[in-house]
Parts: C-alpha cells; structure tokens; sequence
C-alpha cells in the first residue's frame, strides 16, 4: 500500500507540472464551446508572453473556446521569451483546432516541430502576429527543419513566405518613432473578419510586405507622423502606397491540405490595446473555424491589461505560466 501511494504522489506531482508549464483557460458556454485554440508565445521584442494570455482569456470567457498558451521556459519553469529552442508543453498541438503564433527565429527542438509540422499538414488554420512572418531561424542546413528558416534557400524565404504569404523584409515605418493607422481596404470591407471593426492603431511600426499573390489585402498602414493616434500620416512616399498590414490566404500544403491563413505585420501587446486589432483576431479565430463571426465579437479584457513596453530585453523576469491565470494580476516581474 505504501507503495501504490508514494507512485500515485508521484503522478499526482508530474501532472502538476506540467500543468504550470502552459496557462490553460477552460472556456465558459458560447459559441466556441469544445474548440481548441493553441497560442504559440515566443519573441524577444514585442510581448507576445503576455499578449497572447490576454487573448486566450477573453476568446475562452468571452466565446467559450479552450485556450492553451505555450511559452519559451527556462529549466526552472519562468518565462524566458529569449530561449528560442523551447516551446514546453508542446502536445498540446496534437489536439488543436486552430493556432495562434506570435513568434521570432525559433529554433525548437524536434519534438516540437514534429507537433508543429503534423499540425500544418493537417490543414489547421493559423494566425500570425508581427514577426511570426519570420518566425522560425537558426537551423543548420543539414536540418530536416532547415525550409523553415526565415531566409531559406530550400524553402523560399521559409515558413513565413510560403504559408503566411511574407517574410521578414525591413521596417517601412520609423521604429519607435512613427506609429500605425489601419486603413480598410475598401474592396474588402464586408469581409467577414472586417465585421464591427471600426478603429485599428498600433505603435508599432509598419513594415515593408508584399504578400503572396493569392493573398487578400484587409487592411493597409498608414505611416504616422508620431506614436498617438491622433498624429496625422506622413505626406510621403512611405505612404504612396501603404504598406499592406492584414491579409488572408489559402494556402495548399505539401499534404494537399488547405490551411486558412490570417496574417498581420501589427500585433505587438502594445498594439492589441486597439479594440479593433483584438477584434480582427477573435473573428480570424472564427473565420478560420469555419464559424460564423459575430456583428460585433465581445473583445473587452478579463483580466487588467497593462503590458510592458517592446523592446529587447524588456521582458518581465521571473514569471510562470500560473502568473497569467485567471483572476491574477501581473506581478512587475525582476527587469533586466
């Protein structure tokens, strides 16, 4: 008997640990009761540690899906977004039913990208923030996982261009120094995933893109002349023609699955303070299940949102995936 107790503590005490290796939010009664959302955090400037729970919790308590964050972590269990070989927790892609990545050159070890890549073949809609455009990086070229690279020669330009429609090319607007204005584009303006979005701004940059040519164009940036919104676009050619910074495509994987693909060059935890950038990506959630998107999908936070600013290195230390459950309050976290 004493036996069977100390294996059944040490089973008790595996799971428990693995739970604190991902945030997983249940979802309430909605329309996404029984869909599973798989968030993919992992990049060094932009807080997508913290703007991706804020997002899990409202699609969960707000619409009703489960949500599953993973993070980068370092072998003590913290949050450590600059640890680009980590995704811990990553089964929980086996049973996914759409992903949500916000990454920066990830280099992952097998286990993961096996999950990741079964996931892609499988025809799972994806949605990529920011960087995710250059989302993965740092594998030698004798790696089964090279084509990933952002600037691969196997694959052209990697992941980003030939399943998210872009890559990584340059910084269009003034970094830190001349913000976003969405403008929609007046050909897609009844596109479902458009629907009660109003208002988009972000004081993040544009970037320079020119997506896939299969790619629908939702929403251009306007290069602003300062960081707030009420700054006024930039009378240059910055601005002649804007930058796409939202699109969607259909992308036919080697499988001869059909991934749906959001995609948007906006995404910092800085920008999805826009109610209307939260809500483009809770009806590309919906869009990309197949669902019908909401009039005007509920976007408010759960939780008080109050991320740090973007930058290398301004990463808050010393946070687990708990530090992002429901009900809590972000710590400030050990800065750098």
């Amino acid at each position: 008997m004493k036996n069977y107790i100390l294996i059944l503590c040490s089973l008790l005490m595996s799971l428990n640990l693995r739970a604190a290796e991902t945030a997983v939010y249940e979802g309430k009664a909605g329309p996404g009761k029984g869909k599973h959302i798989v968030f993919l955090s992992g990049d060094e400037e932009y807080r997508s540690e913290e703007a991706l729970p804020m997002l899990a919790k409202i699609l969960s308590q707000r619409h009703g899906f489960k949500c599953t964050v993973l993070f980068s972590l370092n072998a003590d269990g913290t949050i450590n977004p600059e640890k680009g070989d980590s995704l811990a927790g990553s089964e929980a892609l086996d049973s996914a039913d759409i992903i949500v990545m916000s990454l920066r050159f990830r280099h992952w070890k097998d286990d993961a990208m096996q999950r990741f890549e079964k996931a892609y073949l499988a025809g799972k809609p994806m949605i990529g923030l920011r960087t995710s455009t250059h989302a993965f990086n740092g594998y030698p070229a004798a790696s089964q996982w090279a084509k990933y690279n952002f600037n691969s020669g196997v694959w052209k330009q990697g992941f980003g261009r030939q399943v998210l429609g872009e890559t990584w090319v340059n910084h269009h607007g003034g970094h830190k120094s001349e913000a976003t204005r969405g403008i929609i584009e007046e050909a897609a303006k009844e596109d479902p995933i458009l629907r009660g979005v109003s208002d988009i701004f972000g004081d993040t940059d544009v970037y320079t893109a020119n997506p896939m040519a299969d790619s629908k164009i939702l929403v251009r940036g306007a290069v602003l002349a300062g960081m707030k919104p009420t700054d006024q676009p930039v009378a240059n050619k910055k601005n002649m023609p804007m930058q796409p910074v939202i699109w969607t495509r259909l992308h036919k994987n080697e499988a001869g699955k059909e991934n749906k693909v959001l995609c948007t060059t906006m995404g910092a935890a800085t920008d999805l303070q826009s109610e209307g950038l939260r809500r483009v990506v809770v009806n590309g959630v919906y869009w990309g299940l197949g669902m019908e998107v909401p009039a005007k999908a509920d976007v408010t936070y759960v939780d008080d949102f109050k991320p740090n600013n973007y930058g290398f290195g301004s990463y808050r230390r010393g946070l687990t995936p708990d530090d992002h459950a429901l009900g809590k309050v972000l710590p400030p976290g050990v800065k750098k």
